[in-house]
């Protein structure tokens, strides 16, 4: 498995320094995004405008977003590119399976993902001139995050398999996430505080707004809430992923496009 893993890494990698117009371009988008959206709403809120820690918590929002965007669609886009260029047979047909040829791939493309978040996260901060204090405690939550996201990578790669061509329900799925990423849930009280434990990745996006912008002790028991909530979409994910896989194969359709 740690064979796999290294060459899907590679693998990224490659891509990743092959094509380097892609990655620039697609940073600065996100930079760009972010920074029309802050103007935006200074001029409309007026030149004595504090934003205070919104703003903080908006940061902690969208730069998760990013980092949570590209691991949403990495299995269903790579489904969908094996299939056009005829590849896809040869990844079922693998020694290791299916599923352990997404995961490898998935891990490492997180990874190499982390990296144009960071710079994402450092460019924001200096346009913007708001400083988050991390910490080793604040990196606590961004494994449930990382769970969360890895489970939904998965469910959108059954879909990818099942229906084949899911671009619009992709584009969907990245704005609903970014709705539910946004809303503050943490800071509401009784059922719609708990609501945030039936949403993938919620959970930790919320403690790492406590810790970053409210400067709040880590909540232990929160934490383990947010942990359980990752793990729970992850299996999720991979079951439906494994039940596609064995359907799709049982009908046929496999190679179809």
């Amino acid at each position: 498995m740690l064979n796999l893993f290294l060459a899907e890494f590679k693998r990224n990698w490659l891509e990743f320094i092959r094509y380097p117009g892609e990655v620039i371009v697609g940073t600065v988008i996100l930079v760009v995004l972010f920074y029309g959206f802050f103007i935006g709403a200074s001029y409309m809120a007026g030149t004595d405008a504090g934003f205070g820690g919104r703003l903080d918590s908006i940061i902690v929002g969208y730069v998760v977003w990013t980092l949570t965007l590209h691991s949403l669609t990495s299995v269903a886009n790579d489904l969908q590119k094996e299939a056009q260029v005829g590849a896809l047979q040869q990844v079922f047909l693998s020694s290791y399976g299916p599923i352990r040829v997404f995961v490898s791939r998935t891990i490492a493309d997180i990874l190499l993902t982390s990296m144009i978040t960071l710079t994402v996260l450092l460019a924001i901060m200096l346009l913007t001139g708001r400083y988050l204090d991390f910490t080793a405690t604040s990196l606590l939550p961004l494994g449930a995050i990382l769970l969360g996201s890895f489970g939904l990578s998965f469910l959108m790669g059954a879909l990818a398999l099942w229906l084949k061509r899911v671009q619009q329900i992709t584009n969907l799925g990245q704005f609903v996430l970014l709705f539910l990423i946004i809303v503050p849930f943490e800071n509401w009280g009784g059922f719609a505080w708990g609501m945030q434990f039936a949403f993938p990745i919620v959970p930790g996006v919320g403690l790492l707004r406590d810790l970053l912008v409210r400067g709040t002790e880590l909540n232990w028991n929160v934490l383990w809430l947010a942990y359980a909530n990752g793990l729970i979409f992850t299996v999720l994910g991979l079951l439906a992923f494994r039940a596609t896989v064995i359907k799709v194969k049982r009908l046929g359709t496999l190679g179809w496009y």
